[in-house]
């Protein structure tokens, strides 16, 4: 060994350190006194132990019938419009190609900007506006730009 290095560990890792309970709850050494004084016994730990999983699984199965509810209603109301209007239906669950382009929207972007181009090539049709701020409770340091007009996507 390097007689530096054992130098250096000695003064980073004395031996005579003896090592305390730090008040943050790093590193206590009564921890197995202190379960064992709580918890007397394996099989009450256990117990409790079942018991927290059983109020997990409780927690779960309730979120899992309240989405089942949800699904279901949104099904029926998909099947009711089905029934009432077969193109509205297919409009809505049609697979959407979010790159592509109608003839319109190619004549459009001709006569943009270069930003405003990438603005609207970068938006994504049915995601939330990227150009829309989060509201703060401050005003943004440029103020409001009075003369935004937002993209036109037609259909």
């Amino acid at each position: 060994m390097d007689p530096k290095k054992d130098a250096i560990r000695q003064a980073l890792y004395p031996a005579n350190m003896r090592n305390r309970p730090t008040p943050t709850g790093t590193w206590r050494p009564d921890v197995g006194r202190a379960i064992q004084h709580a918890i007397p016994s394996v099989q009450a730990h256990n117990t409790i132990e079942r018991a927290w999983l059983l109020h997990r699984r409780h927690i779960r199965k309730r979120r899992e019938a309240e989405l089942a509810r949800k699904f279901d209603c949104m099904k029926k109301a998909m099947d009711e419009l089905a029934n009432i209007d077969g193109h509205l239906y297919y409009e809505a669950n049609r697979p959407e190609n979010p790159r592509a382009r109608s003839v319109v929207e190619q004549q459009m972007t001709k006569g943009l900007k270069a930003s405003e181009a990438k603005t609207l090539d970068a938006r994504i049709r049915g995601l939330f506006p990227r150009e829309l701020r989060m509201p703060t409770d401050t005003p943004s340091k440029t103020g409001w730009n009075y003369h935004y007009k937002p993209f036109t996507r037609p259909i």
